[in-house]
């Protein structure tokens, strides 16, 4: 198997890791019934209790608890952690306007199924009426991506940043097109960055050390 189909298949994984559709279905959090109790349960020393505060935000959540649920990433235990990044995923996608949440989930819709001409409109109409909502300019930045895009995709990945500095997959998205651009260094950088904010990656964290491993070889720039 070359080293080459090994990278594009790497790369694979690290787009499908960022997605939030490809995270784990939430359980329904036992007996979680209000966000304050939610936000109660992160702090009990009992991981399954922890694990209930979590999947109770994913599901009553607003964008401000983002903070508390990508404290819970770095959770010592693997549930936790592992939920809580579906739950952040949960939590970013809500922009408190339940027409612009629909038109989100409706143009997601067009994305997974290739119609990207129609996906980038939907994201577009919702940059457009919430500017300040920060996964708006995130699925366009897929759509681009996905669309070869990558000048256009950067600049709403800039855009995704000045509004959610934290945004993990926004900085793997970098890293994506930077290594498409075949700079692996800034490709490396912001891998770096992504996964310092989320370690859970595996994806990501298998790119970094191929990366490094790429750059470490002189004449081997290109992938």
């Amino acid at each position: 198997m070359s080293s080459r189909w090994c990278f594009v298949n790497l790369l694979l994984l690290v787009f499908l890791s960022c997605s939030p559709s490809a995270g784990i279905r939430l359980a329904d959090a036992a007996e979680i019934v209000t966000r304050d109790e939610a936000l109660t349960a992160l702090h009990s020393p009992d991981a399954a209790v922890r694990l209930d505060g979590v999947n109770g935000l994913a599901q009553l959540g607003e964008p401000a608890d983002a903070a508390v649920l990508l404290e819970a990433l770095y959770d010592a235990d693997p549930d936790v952690r592992l939920h809580a990044q579906g739950a952040v995923w949960q939590v970013w996608g809500r922009s408190g306007n339940p027409e612009m949440d629909a038109l989100l989930k409706s143009g997601i819709h067009h994305m997974e199924e290739g119609r990207m001409g129609q996906a980038v409109e939907a994201f577009t109409r919702i940059t457009e009426r919430l500017p300040d909502f920060a996964e708006g300019w995130n699925k366009r930045a897929t759509a681009y991506y996905l669309m070869g895009d990558y000048d256009q995709s950067l600049k709403d990945c800039d855009e995704v940043m000045k509004r959610n500095p934290q945004h993990f997959g926004a900085l793997s998205g970098y890293g994506l097109i930077y290594i498409r651009r075949g700079e692996l260094e800034r490709a490396l950088e912001y891998f770096e960055r992504a996964l310092e904010i989320n370690p859970n990656m595996e994806s990501v964290e298998q790119s970094i050390e191929l990366i490094r491993y790429k750059l470490s070889k002189d004449g081997k720039r290109e992938i």
